[in-house]
Order: C-alpha cells, then sequence, then structure tokens
C-alpha cells in the first residue's frame, strides 16, 4: 500500500471539511498511511456571478476529476449532489458514507418561517427546483440569485439583501451553523436534489488499491438510494440542471422513491412514487423518470430548454 495518499477536494470551509470526516476515517482505518488534502480551485468557485444552470454540469468537479484522471490524486471528496450524472470515462463511486439530513432548509431574518415572510419577501437562490417549489408555495415571492459559499449568503441576509435564502440542512450541520435555521422543509412537501447530504469519494477505474482503501468508508443503503437518485436525474436531465426534486426511503427491505418534475414558475408539476427492491436501485429510478416524462414531465422540460435557448 502507499504510504502516501492524495486527496482532491474544493477549498470552501464546507469541502475542506468534508474531505477531513473523510481523511479522519480513513487515518482511523490505516494509521500507518499519511492522507494529505490537495485543494483544487474549480471552475464554479472562480465563476460568481452567473447562474448555475447556465455555466453547465460538473461545475465544482470538472478540475478535480482532470487531477485525478492526471494522477495528481489518489481519489476526491465531493458533495454527491455536484457529481455530474455521468462521470467522466475511467472514474467511478468507490465509495458514499452514511448520509446526513437530505432536506433543504430555509435561513430568514427575524426567524421567520416561509409562511411568515411578507408579501413579495426576496428570496434567495441559485437552484431551479428550489425556485419552483419555492413558487409553488408562495407564488407572490420574488427569487433572486444567490450564489456563493455558506458564510458569504449568510452575510448576504445580515446585509439585508434578501429577506432570506434556502439552503441543504446538511452543509449547516456540518459547519455547525444550524442556529440560523428557521425552517427546515420536510421532503413530502419540498423534495431534495438527487444525492443532497451525502459525500462521495470518486476513484480511478481499475484502481484496486485505492478502491479497497475506501471501500469501508460505504454505508450501502445510502449508496444505493443516491445510486437510484442519480439514476432518476440522468435520465430527466440531458445534461442540462432541471427543476426536478426526489426523496429515497428504505422501509422494511424495499426501495421507496417519490419524484417531480416542475415548471420554472412551480405553477405545474408531476409527480409519482415507485417502490421495489434495493437491488434493483438503478432502475428504479429510471423507471421513476421515465413516468414523469411519460404523464407531462417531458413538455414541461421542453418548454423550460425552449424558454432558456431564447434567452
Amino acid at each position: 500500500m502507499k504510504s502516501l495518499i492524495k486527496i482532491g477536494t474544493r477549498g470552501s470551509k464546507l469541502a475542506l471539511y468534508q474531505a477531513e470526516l473523510v481523511r479522519a476515517k480513513l487515518r482511523g482505518l490505516f494509521p500507518l498511511v499519511e492522507f494529505e488534502l490537495v485543494k483544487i480551485h474549480t471552475k464554479g468557485d472562480m465563476i460568481r456571478h452567473a447562474s448555475i444552470g447556465s455555466i453547465g454540469p460538473g461545475i465544482f468537479t470538472h478540475e478535480i476529476e482532470t487531477a485525478l484522471l492526471e494522477n495528481r490524486i489518489d481519489l476526491a471528496v465531493h458533495s454527491a449532489k455536484d457529481l455530474a450524472t455521468d462521470l467522466p470515462e475511467g472514474l467511478e463511486l468507490g465509495a458514499i458514507p452514511y448520509r446526513e439530513d437530505p432536506r433543504d432548509c430555509l435561513v430568514a431574518r427575524e426567524g421567520k418561517t416561509l409562511e411568515q415572510l411578507p408579501y413579495q419577501a426576496r428570496i434567495g437562490t441559485s437552484s431551479l427546483r428550489r425556485r419552483a417549489q419555492l413558487k409553488r408555495l408562495r407564488p407572490d415571492l420574488e427569487i433572486c440569485e444567490m450564489r456563493g459559499n455558506v458564510d458569504s449568503r449568510l452575510k448576504k441576509i445580515e446585509a439585508g439583501e434578501c429577506a432570506a435564502i434556502v439552503l441543504a440542512h446538511a452543509g449547516l450541520m456540518r459547519l455547525g451553523l444550524s442556529n440560523f435555521v428557521t425552517q427546515i422543509f420536510e421532503e413530502e412537501d419540498f423534495l431534495p436534489q438527487a444525492g443532497q447530504g451525502a459525500l462521495a469519494v470518486e476513484i480511478r477505474t481499475g484502481d484496486l488499491e485505492t478502491k479497497e482503501l475506501v471501500r469501508p468508508l460505504n454505508h450501502e443503503p445510502t449508496f444505493k438510494r443516491v445510486l437510484a437518485e442519480r439514476s432518476f436525474l440522468r435520465r430527466l436531465e440531458g445534461g442540462c440542471q432541471v427543476p426536478a426534486g426526489i426523496r429515497s426511503k428504505i422501509e422494511n427491505g424495499t426501495l421507496n422513491l417519490k419524484g417531480a418534475v416542475f415548471s420554472l414558475e412551480g405553477d405545474q408539476a408531476v409527480v409519482h412514487s415507485i417502490s421495489g427492491p434495493i437491488s434493483a436501485s438503478e432502475p428504479l429510478g429510471t423507471a421513476l423518470a421515465d413516468q414523469l416524462l411519460k404523464d407531462g414531465g417531458r413538455k414541461i422540460l421542453k418548454a423550460i430548454r425552449d424558454y432558456v435557448a431564447k434567452k
């Protein structure tokens, strides 16, 4: 086994914390191996003003994956929701550790909930999925583009740039910032992003030594759930960001999925659920997406892509 393993990560406070979680677990398992964190700047870190949807998939992972393919690092730690649904040739998921809370949450001024926000309040988010579901719950809201790391977004709330923002609850929990949360959205009412709350350890295909190294980090139920969610999104998106959400649960040995496709303004939605064996996680995710597309989702997504193409 190598005496030094290099772990690639973004340089944000949250990304470094997540990479450190993985490093700490690996150190506990392999005390004679040195694990070094390698900070890598990604396109998503450098382009702060454009919307995520306009930049394209993999904006927070491409440069890290390039470093992995070029053997400059041995493995990479990502937020699972940041990974493109189709990984670059030569890379694969080595492990997905136990998942944190996948739900979204609200951070609002004066401790307000979504229902308590004033009429036509400004809410910040860069996610089409969050935008659509916010508009579905409160059509009067004004959605403003909100990029940046967690600290910079919280400062924008304090500065009064908007009344509230929506973030992944897991990120605030990991950073010890749960005290800022004013409301947690239940998954049944506000469907999460595929992979939200989970970490993904990415490795080179064929690197058997690293594969064995990270294998003990894998939490199989989480792995199966995330595979299902990613196959759902892969079938829907066609390489573009889309306003779609998915919830997964394992109950009594059965994988239960609930997914939806929304119009940008949230005034249209197609929602379905599906259940099946855990071993068929990816086919189940694809089948759920196919059902949504058949029952009106394809029409909604075509209208969105036509709208974006004209802008």
